[in-house]
């Protein structure tokens, strides 16, 4: 496993791990100052595409977006999704996630999934292809957006297929939309790090969607905290651009050659 991964999990009930999204260069150059792990998340099928859900977001459309990641990225763990689709066998995943570590040189993929994808990373692991899982609630599958936990059979499950993913080999799982003791209970029994979205703080550490996290989303999501409302800001920049050329106020001199 690469030195970077290694460090990180070394951090395991020591410091919390700080992660969010990133799907261009210019965002990802300012989050890299301030997180363990960025990763391009196939949530920019909505973020950006506006599409109803991830499973129509393409293997080159997560490819592109991870090449201008990057670029901006100089010491943070660099995670790529695989999207819906490109690992339903080990085959096609190893087929899939080596196209995605050599043209955009990530450190590792994220694949969801528990128990039926085991296989699949352990051929990802043995081929040298670091691999961070993902349970509760999967956006690649699951019909209905709940958090998960509160019965006892998707309990039971989750525990098991954190079990079962560390023992094939990820350094990691997002545990996204689970109760509260379940986080918990899966964090304290896991020699991996947990990264949590919606799933407490108890998780060895947290990520965000970036856009949620600064307000440009409108939507409220009961996890998510906005830390700006940068909706705002481009809306008073726009108008006072807008005021200036309409009374020709800009360009100016200093703008003119």
């Amino acid at each position: 496993m690469k030195k970077k991964i290694l460090d990180l999990i070394k951090k395991k009930n020591k410091q919390k791990i700080v992660s969010l999204t990133a799907y261009s260069k210019n965002i990802a150059s300012i989050l890299d100052n301030y997180c363990d792990i960025i990763l391009v998340g196939d949530s920019l099928g909505s973020v950006l595409y506006n599409y109803k859900s991830t499973r129509k977001v393409t293997l080159n459309t997560m490819i592109e977006h991870s090449k201008s990641v990057r670029l901006g990225i100089k010491k943070s763990l660099m995670i790529v999704d695989m999207p819906h689709n490109t690992y339903r066998t080990p085959k096609e995943a190893l087929k899939n996630a080596k196209q995605i570590m050599k043209k955009t040189k990530c450190d590792g993929v994220k694949l969801e999934g528990g128990k039926k994808i085991c296989e699949t990373v352990k051929t990802l692991v043995k081929n040298r292809i670091p691999v961070m899982g993902h349970l509760g609630l999967l956006p690649q599958s699951d019909k209905t957006f709940k958090f998960k936990g509160k019965k006892k059979l998707e309990r039971d499950n989750i525990i098991r297929d954190s079990k079962l993913l560390e023992k094939a080999g990820v350094f990691s799982i997002v545990l996204e939309c689970v109760e509260t003791s379940l986080a918990k209970f899966v964090t304290q029994n896991l020699n991996i790090l947990t990264i949590g979205i919606g799933a407490s703080k108890y998780c060895d550490g947290q990520i965000l969607v970036f856009d949620d996290l600064i307000g440009l989303n409108p939507m409220n999501y009961r996890f998510v905290k906005k830390y700006a409302n940068i909706r705002n800001h481009i809306s008073k920049a726009v108008l006072n651009y807008s005021k200036e050329v309409r009374k020709i106020k800009f360009p100016n001199k200093k703008n003119s050659y």
